[in-house]
């Protein structure tokens, strides 16, 4: 896919973006516009929902009809919208501490509903946005503006999380990775139900640099070595495969989705109705 062709996705009278320099989100961005196109969609029945965030201003930048709500809220604007439409096809973007925080309960019921809504998390480990707060993705030892001694938490895996929660595909993906992240984001974008995919990204500012990382091209090859595949790490088993990013595809079923049983039933009670008369 050529440049000019992915510029035709953008709103030109955003850019340039307000992103900061290295950020991974533009790579993120890049790979989601290119996955639409591989993914045959039709542009005017596309719907963008994000919420709060670095992550969540991508809106801004794509030719779609999109819509940038409040913080942690994406997914239930979304499934309003799904509801309301299902004849759309909506994609939600939204960042680790918008997602697994303040939108935790969203996204285990968006999931566990197996509503048709395709999920991208911006997973760079902090609250870029708003000064480097530590967020549920945060490893643990991490330094972060409210954890300038480390961080002692444990953080979540999301996919772990989506995948308990009954979504019916389930992917994680690097801003290194690109082609194998378009991949994912293709196929997460023509499944019916609710499909994630998490993508481990960089924020050279204040992730990066708090901890040491080095360069935005240092934290992308850092990415590089730390990444393995599903199908890699089972041939070195748990212990030898410990510390490293799995990525792949986690979970792919078929499964009946929420606005199409919704539909069935409304049809269903028509027609018990129509004969009762």
């Amino acid at each position: 896919m050529s440049m000019s062709a992915v510029r035709g996705y953008l709103r030109q009278d955003r850019l340039p973006h307000i992103w900061c320099p290295g950020c991974g989100n533009g790579i993120v961005l890049g790979a989601l516009v290119r996955a639409i196109d591989a993914a045959g969609l039709d542009r005017e029945r596309i719907a963008v929902v994000s919420g709060i965030g670095c992550s969540s201003r991508a809106t801004t930048y794509l030719d779609f009809d999109t819509l940038h709500t409040t913080h942690g809220r994406a997914l239930a604007f979304a499934t309003g919208l799904k509801l309301a439409r299902p004849d759309l096809k909506v994609l939600v973007l939204t960042g680790d501490g918008d997602l697994a925080a303040i939108g935790g309960n969203h996204f285990i019921h968006a999931a566990r509903r197996n509503l048709d809504l395709t999920c991208v998390c911006f997973n760079n480990s902090i609250y870029g946005m708003t000064s480097g707060q530590y967020s549920p993705m945060t490893p643990k030892g991490m330094l972060a503006s409210t954890a300038p001694y480390g961080h002692i938490e444990r953080a979540f895996d999301l996919c772990d999380l989506a995948r308990a929660s009954g979504a019916t595909y389930v992917a994680r993906s690097t801003a290194y990775h690109t082609r194998h992240l378009i991949e994912h984001l293709t196929k997460a974008m023509t499944h019916e139900g609710f499909a994630f995919v998490e993508v481990v990204t960089q924020c050279p500012v204040y992730y990066g640099r708090k901890n040491r990382m080095g360069s935005p091209a240092d934290m992308l090859r850092w990415q590089r070595d730390h990444a393995i595949t599903v199908s890699a790490a089972k041939k070195l088993g748990p212990d030898r495969a410990a510390g490293k990013i799995l990525i792949g595809e986690f979970v792919s079923l078929k499964e009946p989705e929420y606005t199409s049983e919704y539909r069935r039933l409304v049809l269903e009670l028509q027609e018990r109705k129509g004969g009762q008369r």
